[in-house]
């Protein structure tokens, strides 16, 4: 059965997807841009430069917000170091003075997938791994969202009904009994599950909802590279003894495209119940089974349930 996503069920309402630049950043971005929010796209990665980012990726902010523009919302690109508090602040002091509050806020920020290795370099102690890596992982996955929402919450509860979105790996359940890579990484996506129960406790009080979700197996731009695929041939990486490519795994069959989670997020923001989903951590396949919503392709991928 085919879906189709509502062009006005976010009209009027302003979003900040910060990172925004690639991966489920873009996805969730262009997915409000769908339901026709104007969406604020951040990130290091700029067509004037992208020095600050941990990536030497083509992807901008920029093409993130015509994207947005393009399916029907508006995209406005800002350049940020979500590191950098006096860059965070100016975003705040722009978006009160542009919108005066914000309605959705996506903290997607990440960019450590170099520093976190490829799998070869998994589970290893700790005490093998380059510490300066570590901690920056640390920084990257943590540090940025906390400074990111003490500096944007305040406009996010100047009215009632906001939205705060914690992107992570993996539900609270699936981590406090699955180990995830190493020490620094699990520590990262096991602690952003945790601040969005924890926003989510501060955040009631003024009629706001906090939630946290994880994609599948995201077939993001890094993704499709990595098995020298594209989203329109992406299936080519599952054939055994490619001479072009590695060979996926078998449960890549139930990858998911970054619009998926993004099109979970429209529909929770799109919600007037939207606070029975406070402090909770979900996936984007059981939005899509609550909301009926199917990926890009009529596809409900679920990557969770492959084991």
């Amino acid at each position: 059965m085919s879906w189709t996503p509502d062009p006005d069920a976010l009209r009027g309402r302003v979003a900040v997807v910060a990172g925004a630049t690639r991966g489920a950043g873009r996805g969730i971005a262009a997915a409000l841009g769908e339901a026709g929010a104007t969406v604020v796209c951040t990130g290091r990665s700029s067509r004037s430069g992208n020095a600050q980012s941990d990536y030497d990726r083509p992807e901008t902010i920029e093409e993130t917000a015509e994207l947005v523009t393009a399916l029907g919302g508006t995209g406005i690109p800002l350049q940020v170091d979500h590191l950098d508090v006096a860059a965070v602040q100016s975003l705040a002091d722009r978006l009160r003075r542009d919108h005066g509050t914000i309605d959705i806020l996506v903290n997607d920020i990440w960019g450590a997938e170099k520093l976190k290795g490829p799998p070869p370099t998994w589970n290893r102690p700790m005490w093998e791994h380059d510490l300066d890596d570590g901690l920056r992982i640390l920084r990257l996955g943590i540090d940025t969202h906390l400074i990111t929402s003490h500096c944007l919450l305040p406009l996010l509860v100047a009215r009632r009904g906001g939205l705060l979105v914690e992107i992570t790996d993996g539900t609270t359940d699936f981590n406090a009994t699955t180990y995830r890579l190493s020490v620094f990484y699990d520590l990262v996506k096991s602690a952003v599950n945790r601040l969005a129960y924890s926003h989510g406790h501060e955040l009631e009080a003024f009629g706001a909802t906090a939630i946290a979700v994880t994609p599948g197996w995201l077939r993001s731009e890094m993704m499709l590279d990595n098995y020298g695929v594209t989203e329109d041939n992406w299936r080519d990486a599952l054939a055994p003894d490619r001479s072009d490519g590695p060979t996926a795994p078998p449960p890549f069959a139930a990858s998911e495209t970054p619009r998926y989670i993004g099109r979970g997020i429209a529909a929770i923001a799109a919600d007037e119940a939207r606070g029975r989903w406070n402090q909770r951590s979900i996936t984007a396949a059981d939005l899509a089974r609550e909301y009926g919503f199917t990926d890009i392709d009529g596809r409900r991928p679920d990557g969770w349930s492959t084991g």
